[in-house]
């Protein structure tokens, strides 16, 4: 399938927008699919190119972070390891059923999480829950399958789990949930990948500007902390919200 020039930069300024969004907040694909489902992708193919073009971002943004001190290094293997198989698991479970019977689910989660993060609290950086390292083994693996078969929202979710768990700062937890995110990312990409539904003229495009956006957003959510990651994921949550409610209202 060959798009015009014309409509490919536009894919590539919507992919840029997306990255930034997404390294700060997460949600990047409600920029990106809708973009690629409006070109005339079919949508199988709209979501295996926006994993192509997504993983490139999500590189970007964790080594932003990484370099920058904004992961937790014990964890991250743990994150990145069981998140990987998750998002392997999801992938291949979306080619037999369909992602609609969880929007519902998702609708709410979203809606709790908005609330936990518009909740003003002081920071408990650096006192986690004595359960929090076990718990990030199911709590990785259970989005990272979400991320690998449906998507939206796991981002924001990764971020109030690691704020629950860990008492991260919103910063911080941001930071942890890029190595979860590039895990599911990276599998879901070797998937499509092996089963020729990359569009890869389109993704590659795409990739480069995700990837501009992504560090972009990272250095930006390092250097402007809470505030500014509080704000864009109440937005980034919000328009989720109505984008799925419409989504259900619609049938």
């Amino acid at each position: 399938m060959t798009l015009p020039v014309n409509v490919v930069a536009l894919l590539a300024l919507a992919a840029f927008g997306a990255g930034l969004v997404d390294a700060i907040a997460g949600g990047g694909g409600l920029i990106t699919v809708p973009t690629l489902l409006a070109a005339g992708l079919p949508p199988q193919v709209a979501l295996a190119t926006n994993k192509g073009q997504a993983a490139f971002g999500a590189v970007s943004s964790f080594t932003s972070f990484w370099m920058r001190g904004g992961i937790d290094r014990k964890r991250a293997p743990i994150g990145f390891v069981f998140g990987f198989f998750g998002a392997l698991a999801g992938a291949e479970v979306l080619l037999l059923v369909r992602p609609e019977p969880l929007k519902p689910v998702v609708l709410v989660l979203l809606v709790l999480a908005a609330a936990f993060v518009a909740w003003p609290r002081k920071p408990s950086e650096g006192r986690p829950h004595a359960w929090a390292m076990f718990a990030l083994v199911p709590v990785a693996s259970v989005l990272g399958f979400y991320d690998g078969f449906f998507g939206p929202g796991v981002g924001s979710m990764l971020i109030v789990a690691f704020v629950l768990m860990f008492g991260d700062t919103l910063t911080r937890a941001s930071g942890n949930a890029k190595v979860v995110n590039l895990a599911s990312n990276l599998a879901a990409l070797a998937l499509f990948a092996s089963r020729g539904t990359v569009l890869w003229r389109i993704a590659l495009p795409m990739a480069a500007a995700n990837a501009c956006g992504a560090f972009v957003g990272a250095r930006l959510a390092v250097k402007r902390g809470d505030r500014l990651v509080r704000v864009v994921v109440l937005v980034v949550v919000a328009v989720l919200v109505l984008k799925i409610a419409s989504d259900l209202v619609r049938g």
